[in-house]
């Protein structure tokens, strides 16, 4: 089965803002955005598969604007939870709070939030129960959670996951064949 990791395109927020969870708009780019993704994707939308989605309207409207069947959404594929800093400046986050996560972000929350092991934890739950059938899958969702993804399937440990760059808009495929996984390719 080969799996198609999509990143919902450029958000409408102002550089040095921290969003995770929050529903922030699309960017006034969006329609070329969303053309340059759907031209990388031509031959994948064209033969059969399966979609799912973030239900964060970054994610899902992407989604819908590029599947011609059904999108499933699901809440396991939404973006890190950083409680109480969503959409806050980073530069203003109290250093006592900040400082202790940076150091270990895959283990230590954001106030209010989740840590990076249990964003991966319910990324990797939904993803075990996707792998199913031979029909190519394709996830739409968020940088925190593709990069969790990969490092799941390259057995990376989290705290290496942000060496991998996943861009707005691009594309990473992994496949999956008899319960081993292998990336074909990264931010594309």
């Amino acid at each position: 089965m080969d799996i198609y990791l999509i990143r919902h395109t450029r958000v409408a927020t102002e550089a040095g803002i921290c969003y995770g969870r929050s529903d922030v708009p699309m960017a006034a780019t969006y329609p070329q955005d969303e053309a340059a993704v759907r031209a990388r994707l031509a031959p994948v939308l064209a033969a059969p598969h399966r979609a799912w989605a973030s239900p964060l309207t970054r994610c899902r409207q992407l989604a819908e604007a590029l599947v011609p069947g059904p999108v499933q959404l699901d809440d396991r594929l939404m973006e890190y939870d950083f409680g109480r800093w969503e959409l806050q400046p980073w530069d203003a986050l109290p250093a006592p709070e900040l400082n202790p996560w940076m150091a270990d972000f895959v283990q230590v929350p954001a106030p209010g939030g989740e840590t990076f092991q249990q964003l991966q934890t319910r990324a990797v739950d939904f993803f075990q129960e996707a792998l199913v059938g031979e029909e190519p899958l394709l996830l739409f969702s968020h940088s925190a959670v593709i990069r969790s993804l990969l490092c799941h399937c390259m057995g990376l440990p989290l705290a290496h996951a942000f060496r991998i760059d996943v861009d707005y808009g691009s594309i990473s495929k992994v496949r999956h064949r008899h319960g081993h996984f292998s990336v074909a390719y990264t931010n594309a």
